[in-house]
């Protein structure tokens, strides 16, 4: 505990430190606050249908994103979702078409050009989000929540507020990242996440003590061993590595050796980071646009985590699209390029060509169990909501996107302040070993 208070007043004694960790809390206030504000049009105390159609299911994923904005019918409804869909589909093209290729290389004007299309193409998608969820507030049973003198206006002013939202949020992003902690698009998602965890909490303690008594604190009991193991066991995933030995050649300079040294080549396990999930979430959540978030006809397979036929198209876009996004994102040639040109080998493989072979062929097995343990984690939630009859805003923080994004989310800021530290010659967080967060790759947003 002296450790710990001794590692606070470190951290606050640095004025950087200080005043970055500041400006972060007092966006993330003004994040906050906005989520509250509802929508022009709209009568607050009408809102218990739109609350509880978003209990679990993808709409309650994206509540749960959105820190509950969402069923409060708030300014910031659509957080910053819509960014992030404008993000990947641009970090793909960036991959998948040579002329966008071209741009990116072209340096810090490259890098300009492609987040300014990226917010154009922002305003697109959140301009049909928002029709979309107006589509959605006027379904039966929620309608009930407008009020009818503003109805002509209803349409235009939503989506203008609503875009607008989008636009401030993702603004608050950028300057978290520019001048604030960690970066700011992933923070204001943590944070939605955490939201939420108070309430669904008291949710789940309310239910299992209504007439369980005793028997519903030990379920509660074991829940909470359940969740601990869950948090270490991503953690595990997150940080894990396969190490490949590289030697480099010595080399004689004067009257020093320089070079020999024998160090390691770390593969990440889960190379692709959370990016699979939002990819296969993104695709599932496809129906629920296009039926107005109702979820009706056969878009309700997509709306309920704990139906099989959800869990079983869930796992297999997960699965293919870490395959895939590792592919995109990892270049062996490059490294074993880079290997040839430090005099650096990997011992018992030529360089060059089967040096990319080499570490390819090793990507590609380690790939495979990281992407089966990525869809097991993915679909954790509806299992854990099956098993012990969870609520189903308690269940979603017992594994997939919230969980993996709060976890990578949170090891990213402990590594920097403890960078920070390290800088100055203070003691790090941790007395043993290093933090390692998430492996970052260009234009990832989460």
């Amino acid at each position: 505990m002296k450790k710990f208070i001794t590692t606070l007043k470190n951290i606050w004694s640095i004025e950087e430190l200080r005043n970055k960790i500041i400006f972060t809390l007092l966006l993330l206030f003004i994040y906050r606050l906005g989520s509250f504000i509802v929508l022009p049009g709209i009568d607050p105390n009408k809102l218990e249908n739109l609350q509880a159609n978003t209990q679990g299911g993808m709409l309650g994923l994206l509540n749960a994103f959105v820190g509950g904005a969402f069923s409060k019918a708030s300014i910031f409804a659509l957080g910053i979702m819509p960014y992030i869909s404008a993000s990947i589909f641009m970090q793909l093209m960036t991959i998948l078409v040579p002329q966008m290729a071209k741009v990116q290389k072209e340096g810090e004007s490259g890098r300009k050009k492609i987040n300014q299309w990226t917010r154009y193409l922002t305003v697109i998608v959140t301009a049909f989000q928002a029709a979309a969820y107006i589509g959605y507030l006027n379904s039966p049973g929620i309608a009930e929540a407008l009020i009818p003198a503003y109805g002509r206006f209803f349409w235009v002013s939503t989506v203008v507020i609503l875009t607008v939202g989008t636009l401030f949020v993702m603004w608050l992003g950028e300057k978290i990242t520019d001048k604030g902690l960690g970066n700011g698009t992933s923070i204001i998602i943590m944070i939605g996440i955490l939201a939420r965890l108070p309430h669904s909490f008291m949710e789940e303690w309310t239910s299992r003590f209504v007439g369980n008594g005793a028997g519903g604190l030990l379920i509660m009991l074991v829940e909470i061993v359940f969740l601990i193991a869950v948090i270490m066991g991503l953690i595990m995933l997150v940080q894990g590595t396969r190490k490949v030995p590289v030697q480099y050649a010595k080399q004689i300079v004067g009257n020093r050796q320089l070079g020999g040294a024998r160090n390691f080549l770390p593969l990440k396990v889960n190379a692709a980071g959370v990016m699979p999930i939002i990819f296969a979430q993104a695709i599932l959540f496809l129906p629920t646009i296009f039926t107005g978030f109702t979820g009706e006809g056969w878009a309700r397979y997509f709306t309920d985590h704990t139906n099989v036929v959800y869990m079983i198209v869930y796992s297999i876009c997960v699965i293919a699209f870490t395959f895939l996004y590792t592919a995109l994102i990892f270049n062996p040639k490059q490294m074993a390029d880079e290997l040839k040109r430090n005099n650096g080998f990997i011992p018992g493989v030529k360089p060059g060509q089967p040096t990319a072979d080499y570490i390819g062929t090793i990507m590609d097995r380690i790939t495979l169990p990281g992407a089966v343990l990525l869809a097991f984690v993915g679909i954790l939630p509806g299992i854990f909501q099956l098993i012990f009859g969870m609520q189903p805003n308690f269940a979603t923080f017992f594994g997939g996107t919230s969980l993996l994004i709060m976890v990578g989310v949170i090891l990213d800021t402990l590594q920097q302040i403890e960078t920070q530290l390290l800088m100055r010659q203070y003691d790090g967080l941790m007395s043993s070993g290093r933090i390692q967060g998430r492996q970052q790759t260009a234009g990832q947003s989460i």
